[in-house]
């Protein structure tokens, strides 16, 4: 009513205090800014969460601050409660392998952090259910940054795949002396894989039988590339399979930064700490 009638007679009309009435409208005002701003910082975050489904509101408030904006987290966390967003929920699977004809001692025995570069590598399979059948992927993890060293998919999960990633791994580091650690599956316990290891100075070790937290690391990078590519993409051809697979990896080890890493990327994580 105050733009037809003086706020001196409103106040005294309604008797509410002067002081009281301005810090009313002060406070609206502020309240409606507020409103305003989160509405910008809630359009981003949106787009953030349509890239990246991943990202639970720890790594938003990272995300965000990547886009110049410091938000406290529980700000962060009562924003996306409103825009009923979320990070996707990602399964994680068990692999049971048989029995093998060589096994090694657990040699990592989930010891998994404080460890140098190159020290510790772990390795195992996942499959990828693509058009009607299944594709399978060897990775092989470096636990000091996380890195994806090597990696190699396949439509056999056999003995050719697990060799050749372990070829790939032994052109692209000097792998003496190194441990690779993997679950008991029947590859992993063969007699020629073994001997490969032999041949490069590799140390092997296994997890225990049908414990998978005894290589939780890979694991929980076949369950981020599952969450964040396989189940985000659409591919219609083997070739945009593999296109999106090697978008991922690079994505992976050279933008995708971790809180372990102290918000660093893998390859930017190792460089820096090699500087």
């Amino acid at each position: 009513m105050k733009a037809s009638y003086p706020v001196t007679w409103l106040i005294e009309i309604a008797e509410v205090h002067p002081s009281g009435y301005y810090k009313w409208v002060k406070t609206i005002e502020a309240r409606e800014k507020r409103k305003e701003m989160d509405k910008g910082l809630m359009e981003l975050m949106l787009s953030i969460h349509f890239k990246h489904q991943e990202y639970g509101y720890p790594r938003m408030v990272v995300a965000l601050k990547e886009e110049g904006f410091k938000v406290n987290h529980k700000k962060v966390y009562r924003l996306m409660k409103v825009m009923e967003i979320q990070s996707v929920i990602r399964k994680k699977w068990r692999y049971f392998g048989k029995k093998g004809s060589v096994v090694h001692p657990n040699l990592v025995n989930r010891e998994f952090k404080e460890r140098k570069e190159n020290e510790v590598l772990v390795t195992d399979i996942t499959y990828i259910p693509f058009q009607n059948r299944f594709y399978y992927l060897s990775a092989i993890q470096d636990i000091y940054n996380n890195e994806i060293v090597s990696w190699k998919l396949s439509e056999r999960n056999n003995m050719k795949l697990v060799m050749d990633t372990v070829e790939d791994l032994n052109k692209k580091r000097n792998v003496h002396g190194t441990i690779l650690h993997s679950d008991q599956g029947f590859q992993y316990t063969s007699k020629k894989y073994n001997k490969r290891l032999i041949k490069y100075g590799i140390r092997g070790s296994h997890s225990r039988k049908g414990n998978c937290l005894d290589n939780a690391c890979i694991e929980s990078f076949f369950s981020h590339f599952k969450t964040e590519m396989l189940y985000q993409t659409d591919c219609k051809t083997e070739e945009e399979l593999i296109q999106a697979i090697e978008t991922f990896m690079y994505e992976y080890n050279y933008k995708r930064f971790q809180k372990r890493l102290n918000h660093r990327a893998p390859v930017e994580y190792r460089i820096t700490m090699a500087a």
